[in-house]
């Protein structure tokens, strides 16, 4: 594996493998990896002929007062397990060779990005939508890789894709999840050991979510209601969103029976913010994809 930081670089040695035919696929991460990202890793080599991973904390997605400074690195462990995974380059810029200067141009896509997760951290997804242009300019993959768990984000990033006409196929990939059922997240090392077995309240919420549905539930204010005072009979979780939307345009929805729905949860545990979603009462079997 190379370990590649400049964009300049990047390009020249994947020009070669482009020159070549040969197909290349990434994988966009913030480091700090775990499972879930190995996944990812497994998914682009098994569909590519050359894997690009990035690891880059990108202070445009992160607002005033959130974690951008304690965000976990390990540039180390992180390029040991991408090596051993058998990734062809990691590119591991720095914020000056992402942003030489302060950016004045912002890929956004407001509506979607306005919706839920967006909804309380404003501004968040258009730093995403930026990000993952830049990266996809720089790299020019065939394929881009994301997990499931961040719903929001590849419902936006296809959308973007969509829009700008990039040709780049974006692959979701179903989440990684603990014996408990908890997501894997880089924002876990955060949780005590007090607060970990709190978070197992989350993805039982979402079983909750498909229980009330399989009895009939038609009302998404209700089930949002029963949602919330399920989460919060745990003293250490906070619940920032609760929603029932549509799973394609994250829009509100009036009632839920005959379709598929999105269960999103964005969820404090101690001061400790994690996300988890799932689709339920699809027709093609999608229940509990994310």
């Amino acid at each position: 594996m190379e370990i590649v930081h400049t964009i300049a670089a990047l390009r020249e040695r994947l020009g070669e493998h482009r020159k070549a035919g040969r197909k290349i696929g990434l994988v966009p991460t913030m480091g700090y990896l775990h499972a879930g990202h190995m996944e990812l890793v497994s998914r682009a080599k098994a569909e590519n002929d050359v894997v690009v991973t990035s690891i880059f904390v990108n202070p445009l997605q992160f607002g005033a007062n959130e974690d951008l400074g304690k965000y976990p690195r390990d540039l180390e462990r992180d390029s040991a397990m991408l090596r051993d995974a058998g990734v062809d380059f990691l590119f591991a810029p720095a914020v000056i060779d992402m942003y030489p200067r302060p950016m004045e141009t912002v890929v956004d896509v407001p509506k979607l990005g306005a919706e839920l997760e967006g909804a309380v951290r404003p501004g968040h997804f258009a730093g995403v939508a930026t990000v993952v242009t830049k990266l996809f300019n720089i790299v020019q993959p065939d394929s881009a890789y994301f997990g499931e768990k961040d719903y929001q984000q590849v419902t936006i990033i296809r959308r973007m894709v969509e829009d700008l006409a990039q040709p780049v196929r974006v692959v979701p990939v179903p989440t990684v999840r603990d014996a408990d059922g908890l997501a894997l997240s880089s924002r876990n090392v955060y949780l005590s050991k007090e607060e970990r077995a709190a978070a197992a309240i989350i993805p039982q919420a979402l079983a909750e979510a498909a229980r009330l549905y399989d009895l009939g539930a038609d009302d998404p204010a209700a089930l949002e209601e029963a949602l919330r005072a399920f989460i919060e009979r745990e003293p250490l979780a906070t619940v920032e969103v609760a929603a029932v939307r549509h799973p394609e345009t994250l829009e509100p929805l009036t009632r839920l029976r005959g379709q598929p729905i999105l269960i999103a949860l964005f969820v404090r545990i101690g001061t400790t913010r994690l996300l988890d979603n799932r689709v339920i009462g699809s027709k093609s079997g999608n229940e509990g994809v994310a």
